[in-house]
Order: structure tokens, then C-alpha cells, then sequence
């Protein structure tokens, strides 16, 4: 399979299911590539923060691709993340996941060390330069703690360096400046919004898909909304946009005074794959907090709510 330029519609960064003792439940992250395929999205993102790509051991991670990227059996594009702090060590996983059969990479600015605008542009530069398969940036600010600017994703994509864009910035005049700026690039180059919430807005704006974590849990849904947008139905889109904000309301789940956010939000996707009998245990990687018994109730009641129970 090659990646099709530019990439378009729901492309949903896959959840790695875990065993109880914290290793990758193969049988399960299967089954849910099926749920994926049935819902039909049009493509898989493995290696993501949803996927919990940060807590994966590099054995872990070269498991996941190659569960995935056998089991899709070629028929959609699947991307991986080749997150990590530094140049040398994104090109030790883009050589893993090239060898495993990933269709492209996905790769962050560069984290803990403190960077110039110039460097970032230097590390995806190496990166493509070194890279078989394309490169897209993932613009994830909160946990790099670096924006990339539309003037540096313009000047990349122009380049030739970025096959495309996966913004979870939440900048939404960011985004629409990216969307703008693309119309003088004379490459395809593809701009998908990182938003479960927003994403009739984006498609509104000119955006070529979404990588909604939600999409895990209700993958029939966004790829009902992307087909409402790609169709001018704007009511029936915002209908569906509004069904999927409630069932997003499920992130907020976990008591913030016992748990951050990650494990708040990845709980509760994972406990919903669980409730949905998509995947045997919802455990997420270690030092999350899990949902309790009653936090887990709550995910349940907004999956009610959705439809989906």
C-alpha cells in the first residue's frame, strides 16, 4: 500500500491495548483494527499519543506496527509515530517502522532540549533526507512545548521535506493560515485537524481529514461526519458533530484530583473498547492512574447517550 497524496478523511490514531501485566495485547489491538476497517475509516495512525506511544518500550513499539501493518494487509495507509527527543533517535524508528511495513512517518519538533526555529527545520530536513517512506509533522505543543509556525510548515511542506500536516495545536488561526498558505505549494501536501470537536469547522475551512482519538471508540460516526461535510450537508454534519461532542464529554471521566489528563482521557477510550467488547482489559501503561469502578460508569452512560451501548 502507498500513501495516497494527499492523504484524506478519518485516519484515527489507533489505542494499543495492554494485557494486566502491561504488555501489548496483540489478539485485542486486531479486533480493533477490525472495529477500525468495519467503521470505515480511511486510514490507521499507529504510534501516537492515543496509541500511548510516549509509555511504549521500543520492543513494544516495533510490535504494534507490525501487528497493524499485517493485519491491514495493504488495504489503507498506515502511519507511524517516530516520536522521540531527538534527530538520531527518530531516525532509529523511522528505520524500524520502514522495515515493518509503515506507509509513512510521523514525526514531532524536537522535545526536552531546548530548540531554535532553525533546528526544528534542520531535524525534519534530516529526517525526510534519511526517511523511505513520507513524512508528516504532528504539531502537538502541549506535550513538546514548541508551536510550529505556518510560515516553517509552508516552507517545509514547499520543500518537498513534509508530505503533510497533523495539527493538534488547538491554534485554530494557525491552522487556517496553514490551509491558506498551501494554496501557492506547488506539492500535494495534506492538512488534517488533530480535533474531535471541531471538525465540521475544519473540513469547513478546507481541511483534507481528521485523526480524531475518539474515533477508536466510535469510528462509524466520523466517518459519517466527514462523508455529511464532503457532501455540503452542513445540518446533518453539525447533527453529528454535536452527537460526538457529548460522547467526547467521556475524557473528563477521571477525577482530576487523583489523576492528570492523559490517564483521564486514555482511560476512558480505552474502558469504552472495553464496554464495547472491542478489547479484553482496559489497563493503561504504566504510571497512569486507572479509572475506578464508578469513573468507568460514567464512560459507560456517555456511550448510552451516544447510541453505542
Amino acid at each position: 500500500m502507498t500513501l495516497s497524496t494527499p492523504l484524506t478523511g478519518v485516519v484515527p490514531p489507533v489505542c494499543t491495548p495492554l494485557t494486566p501485566d502491561r504488555e501489548v495485547d496483540t489478539a485485542s489491538l486486531v479486533r480493533l483494527v477490525d472495529h477500525l476497517l468495519d467503521g470505515g475509516v480511511d486510514g490507521l495512525f499507529v504510534l501516537g499519543s492515543t496509541s500511548e506511544v510516549a509509555y511504549l518500550t521500543d520492543r513494544q513499539r516495533a510490535l504494534v506496527v507490525d501487528t497493524v501493518v499485517r493485519h491491514a494487509g495493504g488495504q489503507l495507509p498506515v502511519l507511524a509515530g517516530a516520536i522521540d527527543m531527538t534527530t538520531p533517535r527518530v531516525l532509529d524508528h523511522v528505520r524500524a517502522l520502514t522495515e515493518a511495513g509503515a506507509d509513512a512517518a510521523v514525526v514531532t519538533a524536537p522535545f526536552y532540549t531546548r530548540t531554535h526555529p532553525a533546528e526544528i527545520a534542520r531535524h525534519f530536513r534530516l529526517v525526510a533526507s534519511a526517511s523511505a517512506v513520507p513524512v508528516l509533522a504532528y504539531d502537538l505543543p502541549v506535550s513538546v512545548h514548541t508551536k510550529l509556525s505556518a510560515e516553517l510548515v509552508l516552507e517545509l511542506a514547499a520543500d518537498g521535506v513534509l508530505a503533510g500536516l497533523k495539527d493538534s495545536s488547538g491554534a485554530e488561526g494557525a491552522f487556517r493560515s496553514v490551509l491558506l498558505g498551501r494554496r501557492a505549494v506547488p506539492v500535494p501536501f495534506s492538512v488534517l485537524t488533530g480535533s474531535e470537536v471541531t471538525v465540521d469547522a475544519a473540513l469547513a475551512m478546507g481541511a483534507d481529514g481528521v485523526v480524531p482519538g475518539l474515533g477508536n471508540v466510535d469510528p462509524a460516526g466520523y466517518v459519517r461526519l466527514y462523508a455529511a461535510c464532503r457532501e455540503g450537508d452542513w445540518e446533518r454534519a453539525r447533527a453529528e458533530q454535536e452527537r460526538l461532542c457529548g460522547l467526547f464529554g467521556m475524557v473528563t471521566a477521571g477525577d482530576p484530583g487523583r489523576m492528570g489528563g492523559s490517564s483521564s482521557a486514555l482511560g476512558a477510550f480505552k474502558a469504552a473498547l472495553h464496554l464495547r467488547g472491542v478489547i479484553a482489559c482496559p489497563v493503561t501503561a504504566e504510571p497512569q492512574i486507572p479509572l475506578s469502578p464508578r469513573e468507568t460508569e460514567k464512560v459507560g452512560k456517555h456511550l448510552a447517550a451516544a447510541g453505542l451501548l
